[in-house]
């Protein structure tokens, strides 16, 4: 069974060398990359990866569509540029691939938060649906949060990710100030609508999920950081809603 590896890029110098290191036991690598400023594509390309540099951004869901349609692999592993697979999941993906038993697969995931593994905060396992049968799956349109939509049974694999999105506090913060936009954008979109009042009881139930039911407490200080921060987000996403529904008004 062929196995493609897909991938999007912008300015991932630091982790793309990494990540395609991690899955060398692949047997094609697709990148495609919206206009990296770093040496990037040089790094991809050096390692032997088809590259693909678009420019526009769509969305994380068309993009990584985009990648998949690039794909010519019997199976497809879609893998962030931070991500790493490591030995044991490789293993064990190479042993699925010679006797399938699905059409899709989940895996686990585990983060790092400025140099530690976080268990609690709903961050762990953290499944995923990114290793399926080519033409049995594609990539919602969405903006941001896309997902994996199969056709078949999904069965989830025994191995992790290691994954490191935040080297330290100011790329979470660019990452909700990010995401709440565009998150915003795409609930105006579809008819939503918000006020400052839901956007608070938005945040506030936010941080309560992470930070007592997720028991992110237990996380530490990071724990904490991270329950302000989603909780910040989430305010963030219904607040810039609610000055949309203003300004259409």
């Amino acid at each position: 069974m062929k196995l493609s590896v897909i991938i999007i890029t912008k300015n991932e110098a630091r982790h793309i060398v990494g990540c395609l290191e991690s899955v060398a036991f692949a047997d094609e690598f697709i990148v495609v990359d919206s206009g990296s400023t770093d040496n990037t594509v040089a790094l991809a390309r050096d390692f032997g990866a088809t590259v693909l540099v678009t420019d526009d951004w769509p969305g994380f869901g068309p993009q990584k569509n985009r990648a998949l349609d690039l794909a010519t692999g019997d199976w497809v592993l879609s893998i962030d540029a931070d991500e790493r697979v490591t030995p044991d999941l490789a293993r064990e993906i190479q042993e699925v691939l010679t006797n399938p038993q699905a059409d899709a697969y989940e895996i686990a995931r585990l983060s790092d938060f400025c140099g530690r593994f976080i268990r609690h905060s709903g961050w762990w396992p953290d499944h995923v649906l990114r290793l399926f049968k080519r033409g049995t799956a594609r990539f919602t349109d969405a903006a941001v949060h896309e997902r994996v939509v199969p056709q078949g049974q999904v069965v989830r694999l025994s191995g992790y990710f290691e994954h490191y999105p935040y080297d330290n506090l100011d790329a979470l913060i660019n990452k909700v100030n990010r995401y709440s936009s565009d998150a915003a954008a795409m609930m105006y979109a579809r008819g939503k609508r918000a006020t400052i009042f839901s956007a608070l009881g938005h945040g506030f139930w936010t941080f309560i999920r992470i930070y007592l039911i997720r028991r992110g407490f237990l996380d530490g200080r990071h724990g904490l950081v991270l329950a302000v921060t989603a909780a910040a987000g989430s305010f963030f996403r219904y607040a810039k809603l609610s000055f949309m529904s203003d300004a259409a008004e």
